[in-house]
């Protein structure tokens, strides 16, 4: 009979054990494994969660030209943009009339914006809209800022939660080895970079998540990898309130015609939620994201470690331009497959407080 450890009784995964788990356990016995110590830190009983978000693009102008993005734009392209104000206000009130709290607000490292343009844009909105949490701007964003304004990312960062920036996501990591960066987004700060900006962000007490996008013909070495880079970092700072990993979706971009063999399915998502649920240890909340995988998966990945399906988005383009055409859900759709599985519903805001439980 499978019990329920607790942290204390668990010992901790090394890096060698950890691969031979993921190259070499079977699925169910991950799964087993990753349900059991999903529930020494949220016990039986405790709600699956998720959050109500828009994903809001301000620009979709950069000039990283990742060969995995189909979302980037030149400058010179026709469809190219930057949102006025207004526009971006607007989605911020649909936010908050469908009930939602979470703004995120990424683009791409577009070279025409100034400095000013991030931190009037967070004051604009924090005015307009106190309520809700500027969930903003991805580590290259940010280190573009520093590069732009040739000031450390401390200074930078201040600027920006002076300003109104609440927390940072974890978009960009895609897979912390610099081989698989070099080879699939070479203009992209490295695994340092994006290491370091969390870092600082954390000092300052910015809480961030992390990622991973995985299927674009890594190693499993470098997924775990990915994980004790995590991890480390965690057991130094603590500033990492969720992991969120998803599967690469090629169509439209420059890996669209990868060998099919790269190609990450179903049974290598789950695999990946329970070896990261076993090895983040002390990250209390592991996402399945319906968004890029659907709700069935979404909801079988909750019985594999899992315990937050992510955001129940009002807006998402980055995804949607790669081919995804998964429905966006209802609070009603997320509330029903959550309790298909026989556990109560919540929903939280950014930080993982409950702000509406469904039993």
């Amino acid at each position: 009979m499978l019990t329920t450890p607790t942290p204390s009784t668990i010992p901790r995964l090394s890096t060698d054990e950890a691969l031979d788990l993921f190259r070499n356990a079977s699925l169910y016995e991950l799964g087993l494994r990753a349900e059991a110590f999903k529930q020494s830190i949220h016990p039986v009983g405790s709600p699956i969660t998720f959050v109500i978000d828009s994903n809001v693009n301000y620009t979709n102008i950069c000039n990283v030209d990742c060969r995995f993005c189909a979302f980037y734009r030149h400058a010179e392209d026709a469809d190219a943009y930057v949102l006025p104000y207004e526009v971006i206000a607007q989605k911020a009130q649909t936010l908050l009339d469908a009930g939602g709290t979470q703004f995120l607000l990424q683009g791409g490292v577009n070279p025409n914006l100034p400095f000013e343009y991030y931190t009037n844009l967070l004051r604009q909105l924090r005015a307009d809209f106190p309520n809700l949490t500027l969930h903003a701007f991805s580590t290259s964003e940010i280190s573009f800022m520093s590069q732009l304004t040739e000031k450390p990312l401390s200074w930078v960062l201040q600027q920006l939660i002076d300003a109104g920036l609440s927390s940072i996501p974890g978009a960009g990591a895609e897979i912390l080895h610099d081989d698989v960066r070099l080879r699939v987004s070479p203009k992209k700060i490295n695994t340092h970079g994006w290491l370091e900006v969390m870092e600082e962000a954390h000092k300052l007490g910015l809480k961030t998540s992390a990622t991973m996008m995985f299927g674009m013909g890594e190693q499993d070495w470098h997924i775990i990898d990915h994980l004790m880079q995590i991890r480390q970092l965690q057991d130094k700072t603590g500033g990492f309130t969720a992991f969120i990993p998803w599967t690469f979706q090629p169509s439209n971009t420059q890996l669209e015609k990868l060998p099919i063999e790269y190609h990450a399915t179903g049974l290598d998502f789950l695999r990946v939620v329970a070896i990261s649920r076993l090895v983040l240890d002390n990250i209390p909340n592991i996402q399945s994201s319906y968004l890029t995988q659907g709700m069935k998966l979404c909801q079988t990945a909750l019985q594999f470690g899992a315990n937050d399906m992510g955001g129940l988005v009002l807006e998402e383009n980055v995804v949607t331009e790669a081919g995804v055409k998964h429905e966006i859900a209802s609070v009603a759709e997320a509330v029903k497959m959550i309790h298909q599985l026989g556990v109560p519903a919540a929903q939280r805001d950014t930080q993982y407080n409950i702000l509406k439980r469904y039993n």
